[in-house]
């Protein structure tokens, strides 16, 4: 029975009592509000280097009744004319081949890429000759190619920005595709005047032409699956270390266990800290070869395209030991503390920064960094490397699987080392009483059984 008359140490007068969990609460919500609205709210404003590659295949055209013949390449205009047009901090525009622009997308290393191509100028040519000269004619056109499996939203911001670019690329073209007809008229037919259907063509002379490469396939969530499956593996190995660890600790005797109304304190088992974590880590390692083949079953069965399981199954292992063995050491090392620093380093910080959703390219530079180390990117880069890229590791692969085995050294290092010292320094896992509570106690008719006169 709980002794009503005992003095309380707390008293629910003490401000502090009411202060300390809301000013703590409120800080982590003020965190994932800034953080995860900050991070979405605007890519294309946050865009920081987006990777693009412009491809110029156009081999140029002599201008029609030029005297001397005169050869001219609006593709190389256009070009210097997107270039130009785009802010280099904005955007990493590369100006490469039809060949290293695929090869680059295919390992996830372009967003998309804007193609001119080889008949150009000769299309453009034949456009004014056709303002004239009555016949058929087709615009120029220019493609701009998304990469949907380098992420959904990034293929969004290639549309967009290449909607935007070339609607100042067109109103250049289309004045000097005006003044050549009108010029060329004023030579030869000075009679004759542009007509309104083609004055309206030469304002818009280039077709701008969107396609996808390499297309998603059904199943993937739209291209979200990575991004989801890499958050079950960091919640496997977050919540499922912060579960191991309470119940170990209950079950050796370091903590009491409450189940429902039951309050059961088992025997200290008198294992080391060391020790402790050791066990800790070996169940997380179990708890990892369960959990990642629950996840690929539940996935294959709920029919997302899997073409390599083997490899989705071990990288899965590696995700959940990496931040499960970490997480385990950072309790073992700040206690309490430690489930706050879990929380913040693998979901506050972790989502925003993870390029699941938003690309990097497109958060502000805050996120940038924190990307280089936090455990989400890292393995959605390997989850999206081995479910849209063939397992690739160019792709990503290769990059999420030395990060991730850095993480897990340095997990095993962080908690192996700690509890190795508090042991050598006689700090034991034992029950620690409050001095104040203990003088209290010491003093006649402070204990349960009143003090006999």
């Amino acid at each position: 029975m709980v002794d009503l008359t005992k003095p309380r140490k707390y008293s629910l007068r003490n401000p502090l009592f009411w202060l300390a969990p809301l000013a703590l609460v409120g800080f982590i919500m003020t965190l994932l509000g800034g953080l995860y609205i900050g991070g979405m709210i605007d890519p294309v404003k946050n865009l920081n280097h987006f990777p693009i590659a412009l491809v110029n295949n156009d081999v140029g055209d002599t201008l029609p009744n030029s005297d001397p013949p005169e050869y001219r390449n609006f593709g190389d205009e256009v070009a210097a004319g997107l270039v130009e047009g785009l802010d280099p901090d904005d955007f990493d525009i590369r100006q490469i081949s039809t060949a290293q622009a695929r090869e680059q997308m295919s390992d996830g290393e372009l967003y998309g890429a804007i193609t001119i191509p080889s008949d150009f100028t000769k299309r453009l040519m034949i456009l004014a000759q056709a303002g004239v000269v009555p016949g058929d004619v087709e615009q120029p056109m220019v493609t701009v190619t998304t990469n949907p499996r380098a992420g959904t939203v990034a293929a969004n911001i290639v549309d967009q920005v290449g909607e935007r670019a070339f609607d100042q690329v067109n109103d250049r073209v289309g004045e000097q595709l005006t003044k050549m007809v009108t010029d060329t008229l004023a030579a030869t037919a000075p009679d004759l005047k542009l007509s309104g259907a083609t004055s309206i063509l030469f304002a818009n002379p280039i077709d701008v032409h969107t396609v996808q490469y390499n297309p998603l396939p059904g199943g993937t969530g739209l291209g979200l699956s990575a991004f989801y499956y890499a958050l079950l593996l960091i919640l496997a190995g977050f919540t499922g270390a912060t579960i191991i660890n309470i119940l170990v600790d209950g079950m050796l005797g370091f903590t009491p266990t409450e189940v429902g109304p039951l309050f059961i304190h088992n025997e200290n088992a008198g294992y080391s800290r060391l020790e402790t974590v050791l066990i800790k880590w070996l169940v997380v390692f179990l708890m990892a070869l369960i959990v990642s083949g629950i996840y690929l079953g539940v996935g294959i069965w709920l029919g997302m395209p899997v073409s390599n399981p083997l490899a989705l199954w071990l990288f899965g292992v590696l995700g959940i030991t990496a931040v499960g063995v970490t997480s385990i050491s950072v309790m073992a090392v700040f206690g309490n503390l430690g489930l706050l620093i879990n929380l913040l380093v693998f979901i506050v910080f972790g989502l925003p920064s993870s390029g699941g959703t938003i690309p990097i390219e497109a958060t502000p530079p805050f996120f940038g960094w924190l990307a280089d180390f936090i455990p989400m990117h890292q393995l959605y880069l390997g989850v999206r490397a081995i479910l849209f890229f063939n397992a690739d590791g160019d792709a990503g692969l290769f990059h999420a699987i030395w990060v991730t085995v850095l993480g897990l050294l340095v997990g095993l290092l962080l908690g192996g080392i700690s509890t190795w010292i508090y042991d050598r320094h006689g700090l034991e896992r034992e029950q620690w009483r409050n001095t104040e509570d203990s003088e209290k106690d010491d003093e006649p008719g402070t204990d349960e059984e009143p003090a006999k006169a």
